[in-house]
């Protein structure tokens, strides 16, 4: 590993995770003393949320709802967003959802009250502050943005993931509250579970990896190889919820000391040319990219393998080997595709694929070896029918 800058984390003020933690979140926001609170969420889950809005309301607080964040969003989502928020005016903005609302909720929060404009700070460590309270709560197990700096936005013009990078980001009060995630489907289970699950393996075996951070990173890979076909598998297995929830948080802490690779890279233009869910286009790549990176580190993939539960082999390389093995066998278990052909990207695709993963230079500086043009070519050509 490549010696790495100083540590920062920017953890939220205040933290609270439990199975049913959800009933606390009215008195958190009432001691913040807001006017008005926008909430962020989707719609199947405003039922569990009647109790939350009426309590706030009760205590002579404006509630807003905007539930219209239905996929990975655009800069015109964003933009949607605030003609909604501007006029509200509220003092806290709630977002409770997966982590396209997380992102929209804490980039609104970022944008209210602020003379900067969105293209001001696109990119990392570009936005001057934040004027409003930020509290968030996720919905899925999966992309931890409920506790990292990040948020990550399409741009319209170009159809490129944009990432916003800011300690201006984390916010101000995070509950998770599992049983949340009880109701969502096996397959997006499965595959914001792979998300988080790379978080914290590109985090561990990334060139500028922190002896703090791979703490978090084998922690939270253990937790969810060892629960997430469970909650696949049954979403109603409320440890596994809750250990998979657990396993995604410390994949968020892991994100903005260390962030992650290649997987990432590479699995942008999955999301933005053929509008793949992101946790999903991670799964696709996953394996392959570990296969290419093995050479590279060796001991931490060892590492890794026995963070997924393998048993070491004779060395390093084949200790390695067996964890990536053990990455397709969860994808296997979980259900998911394992190739891009199964999810109809085209074959032709793969050059402009490539291309255009080669732009995201930000995350694949991390990546343990270096990736050129062809050998981005040739993962995606391993994952396209292996």
């Amino acid at each position: 590993m490549t010696t790495a800058p100083s540590l920062r984390i920017d953890f939220p003020g205040r933290l609270v995770f439990g199975n049913g933690c959800l009933v606390q979140m009215a008195d958190e926001i009432i001691r913040l003393a807001p006017a008005r609170v926008l909430v962020i969420t989707i719609e199947p889950l405003l039922s569990s949320l009647i109790g939350l809005f009426a309590r706030l309301e009760d205590n002579g607080i404006g509630v807003c709802v905007y539930t219209h964040i239905v996929q990975e969003p655009s800069f015109e989502d964003f933009y949607i967003v605030m003609k909604h928020a501007g006029p509200f005016d509220p003092d806290v903005v709630l977002g409770i959802g997966g982590g396209s609302v997380l992102d929209i909720a804490k980039l609104v929060a970022a944008q209210l009250g602020s003379d900067q404009l969105l293209a001001d700070y696109v990119g990392n460590g570009l936005l001057n502050g934040r004027r409003r309270r930020l509290v968030c709560m996720p919905a899925t197990s999966g992309t931890g943005s409920e506790v990292s700096p990040n948020a990550i936005l399409v741009d319209d013009a170009d159809g490129q993931k944009k990432g916003i990078i800011s300690p201006f980001l984390v916010p101000d009060v995070v509950y998770v509250d599992p049983l949340l995630t009880r109701s969502v489907p096996p397959a997006v289970t499965a595959a914001t579970g792979l998300d988080a699950l790379t978080h914290c393996l590109e985090a561990y075996t990334n060139k500028f990896a922190q002896p703090f951070i791979d703490m978090y990173a084998c922690e939270g890979m253990r937790l969810i190889a060892g629960h997430l076909v469970r909650a696949v598998q049954n979403g109603a297995d409320e440890e596994a919820r809750s250990q998979v929830a657990m396993g995604s948080l410390l994949g968020g802490f892991c994100l903005g000391p260390v962030n992650t690779a290649a997987v990432h890279a590479l699995s942008y233009p999955l999301g933005s040319l053929f509008h793949l869910p992101h946790g999903l286009s991670n799964a696709l790549l996953l394996p392959y990219v570990m296969e290419f990176n093995l050479p590279a580190a060796p001991r931490r993939y060892a590492d890794v393998a026995r963070a997924l539960g393998c048993a070491a082999g004779k060395d390093d390389p084949v200790t390695a080997q067996e964890g990536v093995e053990k990455i397709r066998s969860l994808i296997r278990e979980c259900g998911l595709p394992s190739t891009l052909k199964e999810v109809g990207v085209p074959f032709d695709a793969i050059q402009a694929m490539a291309a255009d993963a080669m732009k995201i230079a930000r995350l694949l500086v991390n990546n343990a070896r270096p990736v050129t043009l062809e050998d981005a070519v040739n993962i995606y050509t391993s994952a396209y029918e292996q």
